[in-house]
């Protein structure tokens, strides 16, 4: 993609699923890769090893690689982690703002600490980062790019994720707002909203087989999508190719968005 080499990136939750995937491609472009993770005692190990592979992928491409420890829903996490990754790389050029989670349970019964975590991690946190970012964009004054990572459930219903749903409908109005607020400073703000992705925030049907083609029979092209498919319309949006868009959210969905129900007729008649 024309204009990412040499750009600096910061990923959030880059560890696992889309967000690996999206460190990896920026480092295949020859971009250089902040590798923001969260410090979790119980899986400190297997944290490890991701960012030891994509530091190492992001060195085998010639980049730079800093991992930045941070939990995106505390301000000050948010703050330090931005300024670290100024220091280190001289400017942050693209912010992906992938980190989130989800939380399943009736309506009717999500807790409040679980609902208040969902919204702080997804929503509160992608604001805190791209506020951040913004800021460090103005003081530069060569613009800059965000992606948000959100959802086909920016428009779809999902039943007993509320909190998730939530949190990505409202990141829909956050990516179109403050594009438009910025557009005239050369600042690019884009969305990308997976469908069902094969990554481990999905296992529950990923490695069930059954349940895997039971996901893939609700999807017009009849399959799930992968982590390295998002990872490139990512690269796409934060390219020069795409310059002239902003403030859109692009869903990568099999076509999960165009009411499936409808492939075929099924109306009463003329």
């Amino acid at each position: 993609m024309k204009g990412l080499k040499s750009k600096n990136v910061l990923v959030t939750g880059a560890t696992s699923g889309i967000g690996q995937a999206i460190a990896v491609r920026m480092a295949t472009e020859g971009a250089n890769v902040a590798i923001n993770y969260r410090n979790n005692i119980e899986k400190t190990a297997e944290t490890q090893k991701m960012i030891d592979n994509i530091c190492n992928h992001v060195k085998s491409c010639g980049g730079r690689d800093f991992p930045v420890e941070g939990d995106v829903s505390q301000e000050e996490d948010v703050i330090r982690m931005v300024g670290e990754v100024v220091k280190e790389f001289g400017s942050i050029d693209i912010l992906i703002n992938n980190a989130g989670i989800q939380i399943a349970e009736d309506s009717d019964s999500v807790s409040t600490d679980d609902f208040d975590r969902v919204i702080s991690v997804n929503l509160r946190g992608a604001y805190l980062c791209a506020r951040e970012a913004i800021k460090h964009f103005l003081q530069q004054g060569n613009g800059g790019i965000i992606i948000n990572v959100s959802s086909v459930h920016e428009i779809i219903p999902r039943p007993q994720y509320i909190s998730y749903s939530m949190s990505k409908g409202a990141m829909e109005n956050m990516t179109k707002t403050l594009a438009l607020e910025y557009a005239d400073r050369g600042i690019r703000i884009n969305a990308i909203g997976p469908g069902a992705t094969a990554t481990d925030i999905n296992k529950s049907w990923k490695e069930d087989p059954e349940k895997r083609k039971q996901v893939a029979s609700n999807i017009p092209m009849g399959r799930v999508g992968t982590s390295e498919e998002m990872a490139a319309v990512t690269a796409f949006l934060t390219s020069d190719e795409a310059s002239y868009i902003t403030g859109q959210t692009l869903f990568i969905d099999g076509g999960l968005t165009l009411y499936p129900k409808f492939q075929k007729p099924w109306s009463a008649g003329e």
